[in-house]
């Protein structure tokens, strides 16, 4: 008889607090143990954040005019897009947007089955940009900036190299210029020089 009757006040001791957490979930604040008012008093309703803790610092100061700043990105001239992926940032989801949703005058192809693309200028056969979704991992896997900036002038000479090769193989002669390039970090975007240094 006592073990039934735990077995009963324990169903009942569990049903009760699944339902506090189900009902917290579902209108969350409206029980609130600490004030009789419920969730907001009326002084509230006008402050939803609390006063800033007095002991945090900020790490980091982005100035105005870093953060507003445009580049002139010029597809049709020698710019390159160097997009350095973040992982756990939405990195992947951005550089499939940057092959597969901008409106371009020639955009990129993407063909099914394949995970590059090929992203030519409007005007001859360069890419314009440079990420997994276009070259694939030419600098090895998960590059940083490091890396990117080491790798990136190298492998673009190497292609065009290859290009300016089978042009002149052909009689087609044209310069080699790949630099100035930009480079996507995060959200910024920077021109490398010939160095492959951020300027």
């Amino acid at each position: 008889m006592v073990e039934r009757s735990s077995k009963f006040l324990l169903i009942v001791v569990g049903s009760v607090c699944f339902m506090l957490i189900l009902y917290q979930y579902v209108a969350p604040g409206v029980i609130n143990f600490g004030s009789p008012h419920g969730y907001f008093t009326e002084e509230d309703e006008g402050d939803i954040f609390p006063t800033p803790d007095p002991h945090y610092v900020k790490k980091y100061y982005f100035p105005v005019k870093d953060l507003e700043r445009t580049i002139d990105f010029q597809i049709k001239g020698e710019d390159v897009i160097v997009f350095l992926h973040i992982q756990k940032t939405g990195g992947t989801t951005f550089g499939r947007h940057l092959v597969q949703n901008v409106r371009l005058e020639v955009p990129c192809d993407c063909r099914p089955g394949q995970k590059k693309c090929t992203c030519y200028r409007p005007n001859r056969k360069e890419t314009w940009l440079f990420s997994r979704f276009s070259t694939g991992w030419s600098c090895g896997l998960h590059a940083d900036w490091t890396e990117l900036t080491n790798c990136v002038p190298g492998v673009l000479n190497k292609k065009e190299n290859k290009q300016k090769n089978l042009s002149q193989a052909h009689g087609d002669v044209r310069p080699a210029a790949l630099l100035p390039m930009a480079a996507q970090t995060g959200d910024q975007l920077c021109s490398l020089d010939r160095a492959g240094l951020c300027q």
